[in-house]
């Protein structure tokens, strides 16, 4: 199967993110039609304080920017993973939502971001504090498709295990992750991360990021979209810019590699108790 992973360097301006999105997704209907497109974390507004994804937040049932993104999916016939859109929880405060949507536009499954970034990097930033704006997601999401099952992840997620082994636990044979990694934190542990979960898992991951300077160089992000096999071999990867990375995978590998080395069944540790959505 054909996967097209989108790197943005999203802004403060819905439409004219969305914009770009548009102009990408036109440029894959040339050739091929890939199977599944992942977008990165926050590809429709991105770089200001996090309490302005309050402004665009709506309910599952009636956001605006769930409808877009679906009718996205629909128009172009992807199965889409539709990077992260804020979603309204309690205590005024949001969900970071991933919906992954079928080439009709249906939402198949969403995943709510369980681990917020809530620490302090060595950048022009310096302090990040997810937790003022979002609420922690509840609940682990692997989701059936005819290309196999997906489980959902989201940027900070990357650093928990446990999250990923629950994932394997319920059947993900593939795993996307829409991320906006710091540029400090991603060139340091980027790679090894992404690497590390793939082995454990030993399932695909499909890693979308944000690149470049956003918000005037207030914020900088490290980009290196990538594709990385079960085995952990880096399958394709886009370093720097904007654009498309597209790969082909084949889950017959997965098959060969948990048979021959059966971590799951050797596993003599319980479980993470997370709950399935």
């Amino acid at each position: 199967m054909q996967v097209s992973l989108l790197q943005c360097q999203s802004g403060r301006d819905v439409e004219e993110n969305l914009s770009f999105i548009r102009e990408q997704l036109d440029l894959l209907v040339g050739g091929e039609r890939p199977h599944l497109v992942v977008l990165p974390e926050c590809c429709l507004l991105f770089g200001g304080h996090e309490r302005q994804q309050l402004a665009y937040a709506g309910n599952d049932a009636d956001s605006d920017l769930k409808q877009t993104l679906a009718a996205l999916a629909k128009q172009y016939g992807i199965y889409l993973v539709a990077g992260t859109i804020p979603i309204l929880a309690d205590e005024g405060r949001v969900f970071s939502r991933s919906y992954l949507f079928n080439d009709s536009g249906e939402a198949l499954g969403h995943y709510d971001k369980l681990h917020l970034f809530d620490v302090d990097v060595d950048d022009g930033t310096k302090s990040y504090r997810e937790s003022d704006t979002f609420c922690p997601g509840e609940g682990v999401t692997v989701v059936d498709t005819p290309f196999g099952k997906v489980g959902m992840a989201i940027c900070y997620d990357l650093r928990f295990a446990d999250l990923f082994r629950a994932m394997r636990l319920q059947g993900a044979e593939i795993i996307v992750l829409p991320a906006a990694f710091t540029r400090v934190t991603g060139r340091a542990h980027w790679l090894p991360l992404l690497q590390a979960r793939a082995i454990e898992t030993q399932c695909f991951l499909l890693a979308a990021a944000q690149w470049g300077e956003h918000n005037q160089g207030k914020r900088e992000t490290w980009g290196h979209t990538c594709v990385i096999s079960p085995w952990g071999d880096v399958q394709a990867i886009k370093p720097e810019g904007c654009g498309w990375l597209s790969a082909e995978i084949d889950l017959k590998a997965t098959e060969g590699i948990r048979r021959n080395i059966p971590v799951v069944a050797h596993n003599r540790f319980e479980p993470p108790k997370l709950k399935r959505l």
